[in-house]
């Protein structure tokens, strides 16, 4: 097989590149599933559970 400048095969350089693109977006999807995890939960949704709650427990609580 003929070899690039960089000494690799071109097989072995794209597969290289592809290992690079993936660990990049390995990266990046990382970073934002943190931000997502870390968000507040909205108080209209903590609502909904607190009263989710409230009639599991049998406290009675308004139907929906």
């Amino acid at each position: 097989m003929p070899r690039t400048r960089s000494g690799g095969t071109r097989k072995e350089n794209k597969l290289e590149e592809a290992r690079l693109r993936q660990q990049a977006i390995g990266v990046r999807l990382r970073h934002m599933f943190e931000e997502v995890v870390n968000e507040p939960v909205p108080e209209d949704f903590l609502a909904i559970l607190r009263h989710a709650d409230s009639r599991d427990d049998g406290s009675g609580g308004d139907p929906l």
